[in-house]
């Protein structure tokens, strides 16, 4: 196990390194990051020093190394928007994007289980044909349409839950459901997939006929085994939901990376966009690591 996890761990270092060359490389795409920085009608003179300051008027790879070596001490550059170090705000931002991810795959997770395994064991019924068809319609409804939809229905019409803000489990509610519907819906059709499998198998069949409860066949042996794509499905989500709840976080007023990094695009604070990006695509990895050693826990015949 060490030296599997070893392994992972020095696969991350070309990663993150490539990951911040794109990056780097992208304060160049946005534009001219001093004219962004300054009014429109700046003298010559102010955006000639402001480019000598930060040391825009070097050569490209010159440039990189610098911002690397700043990176390793923990450096990401002050945001010219707040006037504070850019890794500070994003890090304020981390826990409220964490919390919120988390509680939606649990959503997704407690809606998808369930279904997922009455539809595998009622196959072609009435159930599974319901339970299919509102998969499919879960998938198809966008982010924005469903958040809107919860927001007119739960908070401003029966006042149930706040509309928008962090604070207490209310304010989860809303954007958890919104964000866990489509994660449920696809975790639900691949639960039936891998269920529907796993119950042709012979094992499955040799428990049956020994006498064993259907309940015990079921979530003892056939579900035990059908959880490695359901692993993959969660660790590949849980993955989106941290770097990709734009339009959730910016629906509901979340105060997470998602809404950060929108306020930064529109904002052209590139600090703030380079740190956030970088936190986020950790966070990933470090997620996509969690599953890798989640496999080995439930399956211990993977290598």
């Amino acid at each position: 196990m060490k030296k599997y996890i070893l392994k992972q761990l020095f696969q991350i270092v070309p990663v993150l390194f490539i990951i911040t060359f794109i990056v780097f490389c992208l304060v160049y795409v946005a534009g001219d990051p001093v004219s962004m920085m300054l009014p429109l009608d700046a003298p010559p003179e102010q955006i000639a020093s402001l480019r000598a300051k930060l040391g825009l008027d070097q050569p490209l790879m010159v440039q990189y190394f610098t911002y690397m070596g700043n990176l390793l001490q923990g450096d990401f550059g002050n945001s010219f928007r707040y006037s504070q170090p850019a890794l500070e705000i994003v890090l304020e931002r981390v826990p409220a994007t964490l919390e919120l991810a988390f509680s939606s795959m649990l959503v997704a997770t407690v809606l998808a289980v369930p279904l997922g395994i009455w539809s595998a064991t009622s196959r072609n019924s009435a159930l599974d044909l319901l339970i299919t068809g509102g998969s499919v319609l879960g998938k198809a409804m966008p982010n924005f349409w469903l958040g809107i939809m919860l927001i007119l229905l739960l908070a401003v019409t029966f006042r149930v839950f706040p509309v928008s803000g962090r604070g207490g489990w209310q304010h989860l509610v809303l954007p958890s459901i919104t964000m866990g519907t489509a994660i449920a819906a696809e975790m639900t059709r691949l639960i039936r997939s891998s269920m529907l499998e796993i119950l042709e198998q012979d094992y499955v069949k040799t428990a049956r006929s020994k006498g064993i409860s259907s309940f015990l066949v079921v979530y003892k042996h056939a579900f035990r085994n059908a959880l490695i794509p359901v692993i993959t499905i969660m660790a590949l989500q849980t993955s989106h939901l941290v770097g990709g709840a734009l339009i959730t976080e910016s629906v509901f007023a979340w105060p997470g990376l998602g809404q950060l990094i929108v306020q930064a695009v529109n904002g052209r604070d590139m600090a703030i966009l380079q740190a956030a990006i970088i936190i986020t695509a950790f966070m990933v990895i470090a997620i996509n690591m969690m599953a890798d050693l989640l496999y080995r826990v439930v399956d211990p015949r993977i290598q």
